[in-house]
């Protein structure tokens, strides 16, 4: 019986500490574990295509799309070792590493905007893609996001609890590029989807952790969702006043 008895309290023990668990993994090694998760998605979603569609293209790609990529790659890598500078409280090393990557940040707008131009001109003439002029709003929808939520976070570096929200959702945006590889979710033209997903994993963790969401997301989010349905039915729909824009932009 007594064996018994101190068996009851170890079980309560051992399945209280589990929620404390959750909670220690989400406020140590949540953004830290997302940014392996979205580079881990990257490598999955380009393993596939980079050989064809860059390295090895035939017709060759234009080089700003290697640029973009490198970019695009750098980002992510500076993503991952500034959550670990947090991790590890090096939070100078981590400011300082900021400023390069609001600098890294301005560059991919930039760059994004123009790439997307080059590369939609590119399928349309070269590869003769039919019916791509339309993706123009989604891939501008990315950037707006991104730079949106960037130029956010910078102006609220001092204010940590809104500054890494605002990254973590800029970064999740740039998750379309990857999503839309993936076969079901890029024909279904579930992409959007997707990556508020990974923003939802963000929110659930303010939630375990605060009992609450923070309200950066609550303002932040809706927005985002408002500008990625308008870029999906422009994309889908394809409106005149659309055509015509595209076709004044991409020059076709």
């Amino acid at each position: 019986m007594a064996t018994g008895s101190a068996a009851v309290p170890a079980r309560i023990a051992r399945e209280a500490s589990a929620p404390n668990q959750l909670k220690r993994f989400f406020s140590r090694y949540f953004y830290f574990s997302m940014a392996l998760l979205m580079a881990g998605l990257a490598v999955w979603a380009f393993s596939d295509t980079v050989d064809a569609h860059l390295l090895h293209a035939k017709p060759p790609r234009p080089l700003l799309l290697w640029f973009h990529g490198a970019v695009f790659t750098a980002w992510i890598v500076l993503f991952i070792v500034q959550s670990a500078l947090v991790r590890v409280r090096k939070v100078r090393v981590h400011r300082t590493l900021g400023w390069l990557g609001a600098a890294l940040a301005a560059i991919m707008v930039v760059s994004g905007l123009i790439v997307s131009v080059v590369m939609l001109r590119f399928e349309m003439t070269v590869l003769h893609s039919k019916n791509v002029a339309s993706f123009l709003s989604i891939l501008w929808c990315d950037m707006i996001i991104f730079g949106g939520c960037m130029a956010l976070a910078i102006y609220f570096r001092k204010r940590p609890e809104y500054h890494r929200r605002l990254v973590f959702m800029a970064t999740c945006q740039l998750m379309q590029a990857i999503f839309v590889r993936f076969h079901y979710i890029g024909h279904h033209d579930l992409f959007f989807p997707a990556l508020d997903v990974l923003i939802g994993a963000g929110m659930l963790r303010d939630l375990v952790l605060d009992g609450r969401v923070n309200r950066v997301y609550l303002y932040v989010l809706p927005a985002i969702i408002v500008l990625q349905s308008l870029a999906t039915y422009l994309k889908l729909v394809n409106p005149r006043w659309w055509q015509a824009a595209t076709l004044a932009i991409l020059g076709s």
